[in-house]
């Protein structure tokens, strides 16, 4: 008979060996073999790990979906120690995520935003959120790429930002002169509290560590309440992610207002972002009302100079 328990452990530190998290799986490896021990039964069956992922009667498919894959995963792993282990089917529990409407940001909000964030105390931590908010603003970064920047990654000569830590490996940023001039400003507030520098990064505490999410997303939600910004839809308040949401969006909307060849550009976008896949980015043509007002308008105008 094989030893659930101790094949949960070997399973987990050999795939966190080979550098996944499985935070998740984790917590709910353990609670699923003693879902099995509690119904007697001493090897993994599709019908009980069914029965096991459909347990949280409130959730939804996606994390039905989600804890099965989890077993599934698990499964295979036990199966070349136990060949009476099943495996159960990919075609199981079918879901597809539903991405909720990201809240879109306009000048105003954002400036609302930088303004909020220059009345932190002491002075370093305002000009760190500032500074923050703005350069995802105008770049779209996600959270942990802008906060993995060192200050070497900022190119002022090329007005390049180099993304070293993305999500899907590397990439290339392009600067406007006006954001080069803003991180500058903020370097020499830096330098000024900490002549000798404590931590490479362009994002710093009040200590002069490298900023961290924890602290984002403790200040984050004060000054989206001090903006006097509001949520829409699903979401109670604006999040930061949302900026990077903001930035794709209005990037389209301007090629449109300028008459560009927006599906050209696509790719282009996708680049900037760090999106693998174009469609991604193409999610963001149905995400924002706004701008399928101007495609709308577009299309009507096209279809009018049709003989």
């Amino acid at each position: 008979m094989t030893d659930l328990t101790a094949a949960v452990d070997s399973y987990l530190a050999l795939r966190r060996g080979l550098g996944f998290a499985l935070v998740d799986a984790g917590w709910l490896l353990p609670n699923f073999v003693g879902y099995l021990h509690s119904n007697g039964a001493e090897h993994v069956s599709t019908e009980l790990a069914l029965a096991w992922a459909t347990l949280p009667v409130n959730a939804g498919q996606t994390w039905w979906r989600q804890r099965l894959g989890i077993v599934r995963g698990f499964a295979e792993y036990l199966r070349n120690i136990d060949p009476e282990t099943e495996v159960p089917s990919r075609g199981l529990l079918p879901a597809r995520q539903q991405r909720v409407a990201p809240y879109l940001y306009s000048d105003v909000d954002i400036t609302a935003l930088m303004t909020a964030a220059r009345s932190l105390n002491p002075p370093l931590r305002a000009a760190t959120y500032e500074t923050f908010i703005g350069l995802l603003s105008v770049t779209g970064l996600r959270l942990g790429e802008a906060l993995a920047l060192d200050r070497d990654d900022v190119n002022k000569d090329r007005l390049l930002l180099i993304v070293r830590h993305a999500k899907r490996g590397g990439r290339k940023v392009p600067l406007h002169e006006s954001t080069v001039r803003a991180l500058k400003g903020y370097f020499d507030c830096v330098d000024r509290h900490f002549p000798e520098p404590v931590s490479p990064s362009v994002f710093v505490s009040i200590r002069g560590t490298r900023m961290n999410k924890d602290s984002m997303h403790a200040t984050f939600p004060v000054l989206i309440d001090q903006a006097g910004l509001t949520g829409q839809g699903q979401r109670p308040r604006p999040r930061i992610h949302d900026l990077r949401h903001s930035y794709a969006v209005r990037q389209l909307i301007d090629w449109h207002q300028q008459l560009a060849d927006v599906d050209t550009r696509i790719p282009l976008l996708s680049a900037v972002l760090g999106h693998s896949d174009p469609a991604s980015t193409y999610w963001y043509l149905q995400a924002a009302p706004e701008l399928l007002a101007i495609v709308a308008q577009r299309l009507e105008e096209f279809l009018g100079e049709l003989p």
